[in-house]
């Protein structure tokens, strides 16, 4: 009877993530062909929810050799203070910073993603809207693309990302075609702890 009550539940409103998604040059949406959007998507809360370029290791791929590998991970988290499913944002990208309402998120660095929160990384905008529900072991992903830019309706003063791309790889003002031929010829992630001075290819 309890695991029974216990299912019931799992099966009850989940925890949602509303991420609206922006970038200047997505009117082909070529950028989001792999994602689901339109389409709410359940997740295991014990799994970091994974963002990049590689479809095999992210849920969540973009399709721009400019994103890297795995470039932000979520992770789902309690605490006993509070019935509330909470998570963590982390930046695992070496290619550039990322901003989190505004504050600079470096590689490796973690902070608690807040209820609404602007997050920008080269020239993608993301607005994560979290949506508390009641179950503990699932929580939903509703994904749209805007139709601009979310920084000019949050005020939130971003650091520019610019340069720090600029240092890294070679960027072009026409996509996606030449982006093919530009993007970062870049080592596995998995094994940089060893390359840390070589991170920006030619």
């Amino acid at each position: 009877m309890d695991v029974s009550q216990t299912m019931e539940t799992e099966e009850d409103l989940l925890t949602c993530l509303h991420i609206k998604l922006y970038h200047p040059k997505q009117t082909s949406q070529a950028l989001y062909r792999l994602l689901p959007l339109g389409n709410r998507k359940q997740y295991s809360a014990e799994d970091p929810l994974k963002l990049g370029r590689d479809a095999q290791a992210c849920a969540l791929a973009l399709v721009d050799p400019r994103v890297s590998r795995k470039n932000l991970a979520l992770q789902a988290y309690r605490t006993p203070q509070s019935k509330d499913m909470l998570f963590t944002l982390q930046n695992l990208s070496q290619k550039g910073q990322m901003s989190v309402n505004g504050s600079v998120l470096g590689y490796l660095e973690r902070m608690d993603l807040p209820d609404k929160a602007l997050i920008r990384f080269g020239e993608y905008e993301v607005m994560i809207i979290r949506e508390n529900g009641e179950a503990k072991g699932m929580f939903e992903v509703d994904l749209e693309v805007l139709a601009c830019s979310p920084s000019r309706e949050t005020g939130v003063c971003l650091p520019c990302m610019t340069p720090v791309m600029d240092t890294c790889i070679c960027v072009t003002t026409d996509f996606p075609a030449d982006l093919r031929a530009h993007g970062p010829s870049e080592t596995d992630e998995t094994h940089m702890s060893f390359m840390m001075n070589h991170h920006c290819l030619n």
